[in-house]
This record gives C-alpha cells, structure tokens and sequence, in this order.
C-alpha cells in the first residue's frame, strides 16, 4: 500500500511538473508575441512621424532598410535582407549564373572600370580589358555613377546587345564595343591538372549548386586521360555556399549512406540528418584536402566529413570556423530574408563554430572560443579531433606573411597599375607553365613605384612611436636614447631596402597578375601554384604512402585536461 502511494505521488508530482512546464512555455511564448506586436508597433510608429515631421526629405524605403540592417547586424554577419532589387544576388550565390558581361568591375577615384574580365565571357570575347575605364552604357554618361549603377546597366536579358565606351589607359581616343549579354556562369572549379605525372589537383573557389558536378566532371578527366592515382582538393580561400553542394562533394569519395553532417536549431524542421545520397566515384583513392584561415562554411562541413570518416588527410592552416546553416524566407513585396536557423555537426558529433554570437561582451564584441573550453570527439578510427575552433589540418604548414609593403601596394593598386603598363608593351607572354617574370624588368617596377610618390605605414612604426611615448613619459628615454635610434633605423619604412628586401615577395604578385592579364584566373592559379608550401608538402604525403596511411590510422595524443567525447557503445 506505501509503494503503491509513493508510486501514485511520484506520478502526480511528475504531471504537475509537465502543466508548470508548459504553463511557463506558453506565457514565455505568449509573452514574445507580446513584445513583438509592441515593438512593431513603435517602429511604425517611428517612421510615420519621421516622414511626417523631420526637418528635411527623407527616403523612406533606404531608412527602413537601414533599420533592419542594423537589428539583423546584432545577431550574426550571415543573417541579411535582401530586398527585391537585390535578389539576384542570392541567385549568383546559389547557381553561379546571372546574365550580363561577365567581369569584375570595381571603383576607383571616382572612376569605374574593369579589373577582371571572365574568359570565354562577352567582355573578354568583345575585347575589354583590366584597366578600361567606363565612359558611357548605351548612350548614357556613367562617369559619375557608382560602381553598383554601373553594374546595373550592365547587367540583364541574355543576347541582347550593350554598346559601351571606355577609356584605356596610354591611349588618347576613347573606344567603343558592342556586347551582347550572355548568361554568365561562373564555372566553381578554377582550375584543374596534374602534379608530378600521377598527382591530380582540382581548386574548387565555391560552392553552388554545380560545384559537385564540376569536381565530378574533372576528376573523371583525370582519371581517365591522365591515370592519376591520388588527388589534391585545394578548398582555400573557399568561403562556402550551398550546403547540399557540400554533401554531394563528400559523396564522391564516401559509401552511400554515410552521415556527412547534422543540423540542430531552436525549430524541430531544422533539425535533419544529412547522408551521402548516392553511390561514390571512387572511395580507395588517397586524397589530400589544402584549408586555410579562409576556408569556411561548406568547405568546412568537406573537410570536416572527410576528416572524421578518416577519408583524407588535411593540410595547411586551422579554417575558419563557421558552423552556422543559413536558409532562406520570403517576405513581403519580394523580399528575402537569409538567416541563421542551425548549427551543423560532422560525423563525429563535433560543432566547428568559433565564435559564439549569442554570448556577446558589453560592448557587444565577440570572441573566439578558447582552446581549453573545446571538447574532444573521435573520428572513426579513433583519431581525436576538437570542436569550437574550425577545422584543424593533420599537417599544419605555414603560408607566408605578407608583410605590410605588399598590402599598400595591392590595396593602392600600384601592382594593378603597374601591369596595365607592361601588359601594353607586351602583346603576348610564353604558356604559362614557362612564364618568368623578367629580373631586368623588375628595375622598371621600382622606378614606376617611385614615379607613384608610394607611400606605407607599418604596425611597428605606429607602435615604435607609442613606445617613445610611453618611455618618456616613464623617464626612461634619457638610458634608452641610443638603442631607440638604433631600433627606429631599422623599423622605420625606407622604400629601397624594403623594395630589394621583399623582391621575391614582389615580384610574385607582379607575376600572378600578368597571367591573370593573358590566362585569366586559370593561369593566375597555375603561377601562384609554382611556389606554394602548402601544396608541396601535400605531394610529398601523397608520394609516402606509408605516412599517409599512418596519419589516417594513428590515434594523436592530445592534452589531458581536454574533456573528450566518447563513442555512443563506450558511454555508461
């Protein structure tokens, strides 16, 4: 009988517990609602005064949009309103394809003008070039317009005609060009081809909804008109995109039925298990992933899958860490909102997000998660892998820092400038693979770079002079007077030692832009790829395969003050 009563109380206290619950669920949700309808309500409120009563015309629809740019600002960098005039944006991300004249286009002194012109694209079959600066569209002055009116005019209908004026730099007469818009689809595979006779490469920049299907088509070439019997995936530089572009990668090296990732988000439809859908190409081959600071997203959940399935071994620097799912809402007047619904795990149950955007400092800054609050998983053969920080390389290999020199001279577009001027004396260049930028020219370069009046601040000289600052203030300039002029001549900016100091450096940018000039990003990538450390050491794993198989079987030590994951058959 007391059994029995304890039983009936334990259930009854346990019911109560379940209507307190949901009690509190519905005010909580009732309570949102409220606040919802009531803040719509100021805002609207807001506007309809401003329109009304403020001092000067205002535009309605650029102020609206300012307002919900700044709110979804607060939440995340991938959470966006894209209004109706901007929808092809979206289209470009998701398909790679949008109509017009196929080039980048950018601003600059007031002036816009072409930097890259797409091969195989209308501006390039047509005859513009880097550098040509836009004079009209059809008739239509657009020297004052910005670079997104330019873009505008440019853009439309596939196979109806453009006539565009535009001045190229040393020359004294305008040009003029007719160009008929195409749909532009932007291939996601840059380049594909051989290292060392066996070794196949592949550098995919993003991912759409082809991405899968063009590394398919070329790893297919390579396997059957160049027998290669390993393969090199460069993912750097590779920001992401479509998520299914992603699993469907992973699917030509992995069984069907294998989980790629997993989604969990506040909502139960945004929690989803993703499985390789389809029967593989080829899962014997050894591959090597390259990831960088800038691979993200998408080349995450790859690099990721193909880590924990034990399938590739990863090379070059520790990625991005996003691990956020975005999807897309419809709203009114055919708008589009893109916002964060999930956070994605890889096989091994491990999320890659680095910064948490819900804990936010006071000054509403965010921060990346240390490595000693990540948690360790295993990957199918044991191997330890980290949560919380972005994808960890098996063979972490250092890029080459930039030093600030080559920044200013990217960024004030000296480089840029530069090639335009040489590209001009210079009607062709050998086949890219033989192509060397001539020494002797690099005289030219310096003497361009001064004609410039180029000048750069570094880091260390704005520090320098805090230092001094700091020193004297502290008394102890007087001792120190002697080592600070000393340390000054040394990290204050002199423009010929620096420009013989960074020569190499230098003239490997100089490089890469000239094949960009006559081989467009293909031969731009093939340039870059003649010194790369990165790729070297991939070749030198792919070539011993003792230490290849090694790296993939051998579980690695990691601190033991790390918690770790344990599989679901060894947990109690």
């Amino acid at each position: 009988m007391y059994k029995g009563c304890k039983v009936k109380s334990i259930k009854w206290l346990f019911c109560v517990a379940l209507a307190l619950g949901a009690v509190n669920i519905f005010a909580q949700e009732k309570d949102n609602r409220f606040e919802v309808s009531k803040n719509l309500d100021i805002f609207n409120a807001i506007v309809k005064e401003v329109e009304m009563f403020y001092v000067d015309s205002i535009d309605i629809e650029q102020t609206v949009n300012n307002g919900i740019n700044s709110m979804l600002k607060g939440l995340d960098p991938y959470t966006e309103y894209f209004p109706e005039d901007k929808s092809d944006v979206l289209k470009l991300i998701a398909t790679g394809e949008y109509g017009g004249i196929g080039s980048i286009i950018s601003q600059r002194d007031g002036k816009v003008m072409i930097i890259e012109p797409y091969e195989g694209m209308p501006a390039a079959l047509a005859g513009l070039k880097a550098g040509d600066v836009f004079l009209s569209i059809n008739g239509e002055d657009v020297t004052k317009k910005t670079s997104g009116e330019v873009s505008e005019l440019l853009k439309g209908v596939p196979h109806t005609k453009l006539k565009i004026k535009v001045q190229r730099p040393g020359e004294k007469k305008p040009r003029e060009f007719e160009v008929t818009r195409q749909l532009v689809a932007v291939n996601p595979v840059t380049y594909y081809g051989v290292r060392n006779d066996s070794i196949g490469y592949i550098y995919l920049q993003t991912f759409n909804e082809k991405s899968a299907s063009e590394v398919k088509r070329a790893l297919e070439d390579l396997k059957k008109n160049h027998h290669i019997k390993s393969l090199i995936l460069d993912l750097r530089g590779n920001g992401g995109g479509v998520l299914e572009g992603a699993v469907q990668l992973v699917n030509l090296f992995v069984p069907k039925g294998e989980v790629v990732l997993t989604t969990k988000g506040k909502l139960k439809q945004t929690e989803r298990t993703y499985r390789t859908p389809a029967e593989p190409i080829d899962t014997m081959m050894p591959i090597a992933v390259l990831i960088n600071s800038n691979s993200a997203s998408a080349s995450e959940i790859v690099s990721g899958a193909l880590q924990d399935l034990d399938r590739a071994v990863l090379l070059g620097q520790r990625s991005y860490g996003k691990g956020l799912v975005q999807s897309t809402r419809d709203l009114p007047y055919n708008g589009t909102l893109k916002v964060t619904i999930s956070k994605y795990y890889t096989p091994s149950g491990r999320c890659i997000q680095a910064i948490d955007y819900s804990h936010r400092n006071p000054d509403g800054s965010v921060g990346p998660m240390p490595d000693s609050l990540t948690t360790v998983f295993k990957t199918t053969k044991g191997r330890l892998v980290r949560d919380g920080g972005g994808i960890t390389p098996d063979f972490e290999v250092e890029e080459p820092k930039s030093p600030t020199m080559l920044i200013y001279l990217y960024l004030d577009n000296i480089i840029f400038d530069y090639v335009t001027e040489w590209t001009q004396k210079h009607k062709s260049i050998p086949p890219i693979e033989e192509f060397v930028f001539p020494e002797s020219d690099y005289e030219g370069f310096k003497e361009f770079v001064k004609g410039k009046n180029f000048t750069y601040d570094r880091q260390s000289e704005k520090l320098l002079k805090e230092l001094k600052k700091v020193a004297e203030i502290e008394g102890y300039m007087d001792e120190a007077s002697d080592e600070y002029k000393a340390l000054e001549a040394k990290l204050t900016p002199d423009l010929d030692r620096d420009l013989k100091r960074f020569k190499k450096e230098i003239i490997n940018m100089i490089s890469a832009e000239i094949a960009k000039r006559y081989y467009y990003q293909k031969g731009e990538m093939i340039q870059s790829l003649k010194d790369d450390a990165v790729l070297d050491k991939a070749i030198e794993v792919l070539n011993n395969r003792e230490l290849y198989n090694k790296t993939l079987t051998t579980p690695a030590p990691i601190e033991s003050h790390l918690p770790v994951e344990e599989d679901a058959d060894e947990s109690n």
